[in-house]
């Protein structure tokens, strides 16, 4: 498996978007830092973030807005909110 910026952005996207569970994402990072090739710059900044990511389902460590906003800015990726008011 490659992991690069763009597949970690793309992954923590879907999980923001809803499309996949905090499990599943901190199933994906643990499974991509283990075996996963990392490619492309930064390669210090990917394993930091997916290590962390891997770590997400434990109280103590947690996965916050606040997080996901600065890891999306390490992968070079500016986060905007757009809301629908549901009826």
């Amino acid at each position: 498996m490659i992991i690069n910026k763009q597949e970690l952005a793309i992954n923590l996207l879907r999980y923001l978007q809803h499309k996949t569970s905090l499990n599943e994402l901190v199933k994906w990072a643990e499974i991509a830092f283990m075996e996963g090739d990392i490619e492309g710059e930064d390669p210090e900044v990917v394993r930091d973030i997916l290590a962390r990511l891997g770590l997400a389902d434990v109280k103590a460590f947690g996965l916050f807005w606040e997080d996901c906003n600065e890891y999306m800015n390490k992968l070079g990726y500016v986060l905007h909110i757009d809301a629908d008011l549901v009826a």
